[in-house]
């Protein structure tokens, strides 16, 4: 997928970045908002300005790097904060938030998909390149975000289900925090990895067919 980029379209995969992470975080912070919880509100989050949500290291740099080595990006943003007890729904609203994100970011691959096909965009045209990319940036986004381990935006909605038990594993685990992603890149991704990748390229395949 991202194995062939180069030159020209490192600036079309930032900018896909960097705009695809603002409207993921901002609808996290709304969608918190609208069950009641002002915290995000509060410290400035509640916007679309990307600048507001992106990590120069995380959100940039780092999957910018990974792409170039050939590998399938990751990308973490600032992480917006909500506190669960002003949430309405207690644990379902949590979930809500939680995927709120990564569902914005499969609407957007799938509406820049729907304007290539209505509109015709011919395989292989700069134009298409910039659709494709921006495609599979979205979907990424979707596909990594929901993976349900923590902090990732899927364990949310894994938090809402799970028993007691495993809710409290979850709980110790995201108490590293960024630690965790690290954890779960080194030990769990060479196993997920390809089921990672192969979803992305299943979906990317279903919206452009």
């Amino acid at each position: 997928m991202f194995s062939q980029i180069s030159g020209i379209d490192i600036v079309i995969v930032l900018v896909s970045i960097i705009l695809s992470m603002g409207v993921h975080e901002a609808m996290h912070a709304f969608t918190a908002h609208w069950l009641g919880d002002p915290t995000a509100k509060d410290l400035g989050r509640l916007s679309l300005n990307p600048l507001k949500h992106i990590d120069m290291f995380t959100t940039v740099l780092l999957p910018v790097g990974l792409i170039l080595l050939g590998l399938p990006p990751f990308f973490i943003a600032k992480p917006v904060p909500f506190n669960p007890q002003n949430v309405r729904y207690e644990e379902f609203g949590s979930a809500l938030i939680g995927i709120a994100g990564p569902l914005t970011n499969f609407i957007l691959a799938a509406l820049a998909a729907l304007i290539v096909r209505v509109g015709g965009i011919a395989i292989g045209t700069d134009l298409f390149n910039i659709f494709s990319i921006f495609i599979l940036i979205n979907l990424s986004f979707f596909v990594f975000n929901m993976i349900p381990f923590p902090p990732l935006d899927g364990s949310r909605l894994l938090y809402a289900f799970a028993p007691e038990p495993l809710q409290r594993l979850m709980y110790s685990i995201e108490s590293f925090g960024l630690m965790s992603i690290v954890l779960f890149m080194f030990v769990l991704y060479p196993v997920a990895g390809p089921i990672v990748v192969n979803s992305i390229d299943f979906l990317y395949k279903f919206l452009l067919s």
